[in-house]
């Protein structure tokens, strides 16, 4: 790329479990066909990057453990961008957020960064799981639902996934949602994000990207957020300007210290709580011998075999809204212990 030109930085939203590391794959494959040297930042609640393990080793990567990049770990977003820049030299770079973060703030914090290194914003993708969206509306409550709203009124463009698992009537339903609280950006349905990437960019390129991020409430909206409000008590906590967004929302990190049982694991994450909403990790089955990548999202479940590259433990991450992170512990530990062949009541000192 000229120096002259100005490096094109890209935001990928979403809540959690909604698509986002898949689009980002096949953004990732459009790049490099086109001879292209993206790079990536991805931002995890937890303390291992999990969804990196997806992504080809060969694209420059930098992480953000442990904490959101729109509050807790703000600062570092600007510093780890101005720092992959300079290492790797990329064509372009995007950003793939935890699906608890507010966008406003992560586009003011690359804003920041554009201070000191010629960055061009093209804009923000949020993508929207249909049937995760619809249950939201339908009860507007809490502050995940507002969280999304926050998400999808700063898109440049919206990305309607997993459309099959709704019926037609419902798609027509949340699609209207999307265009009250958005009406500036364009939207794209789709199934496991399969979307042409060049159209995306292209209609990127064509989005104003400034028009939603003010973009307010439509008449109606209001009412929705104060039911949320009074759903949850949460709003008026804190001094004035306090981020707020995503209190609520908090990451459990598991690590192993043996295999434990295939069958009793899976059963484990079938029957977790309907306050977590995303888990994901690593694990070794005692009784296989393979390692597995492992997915869950809105209430279903995803293994892959994996041959990992490096040092990487065996881990599980958990992220929802206050859930018993002890009750969880727990039972992972006995499955453990269990498949370790101890009894159940030797407790383990971490």
């Amino acid at each position: 790329m000229e120096a002259s030109k100005p490096l094109p930085v890209y935001i990928l939203s979403g809540f959690l479990g909604s698509g986002k590391t898949t689009l980002l794959q096949r953004l990732l494959a459009h790049w490099k066909s086109q001879g292209l040297r993206p790079a990536v930042i991805m931002n995890e609640l937890g303390e291992v990057n999990l969804d990196g393990l997806l992504v080809e080793q060969t694209v420059p990567m930098a992480e953000l453990l442990g904490g959101c990049i729109c509050c807790t770990i703000r600062g570092d977003l600007s510093t780890e961008l101005a720092t992959l820049i300079k290492r790797e030299s990329p064509d372009l770079v995007i950003i793939e957020a935890t699906g608890a973060a507010n966008p406003i703030e992560i586009i003011d914090s690359v804003t920041e960064t554009s201070l000191y290194q010629r960055l061009e914003l093209k804009g923000l993708i949020t993508v929207a799981d249909a049937a995760h969206l619809l249950e939201l509306h339908r009860t507007q409550k809490g502050s995940t639902y507002r969280l999304m709203q926050e998400q999808i009124r700063s898109a440049s463009v919206l990305i309607l996934n997993k459309t099959d698992r709704v019926s037609a009537e419902e798609e027509a339903e949340v699609a209207d949602v999307l265009r009250r609280w958005n009406a500036y950006a364009d939207l794209l349905p789709a199934v496991n994000c399969a979307v042409d990437p060049a159209e995306l960019l292209e209609r990127m390129e064509q989005a104003d990207i400034h028009a939603g991020w003010e973009a307010e409430a439509e008449p109606g909206d209001a009412g929705d957020e104060a039911q949320g409000s009074a759903g949850t008590g949460e709003e008026g906590a804190g001094a004035p300007g306090t981020h707020r967004t995503h209190d609520h929302v908090m990451a459990y990190t598991h690590y192993f210290t043996f295999p434990v049982n295939s069958e009793e694991f899976e059963a484990l994450i079938r029957d977790l709580p309907s306050d977590v909403y995303r888990a994901k990790g690593v694990v070794s089955f005692s009784d296989t011998s393979s390692r597995f990548l492992f997915q869950y999202a809105y209430r279903e479940a995803d293994f892959m075999k994996i041959t990992p590259q490096g040092d990487l433990p065996d881990v599980a991450v958990f992220i929802g809204e206050h859930f018993s992170s002890s009750e969880l512990r727990s039972k992972l530990l006995k499955l453990e212990r269990r498949a370790a062949g101890r009894p159940d009541r030797v407790r383990r000192t971490l």
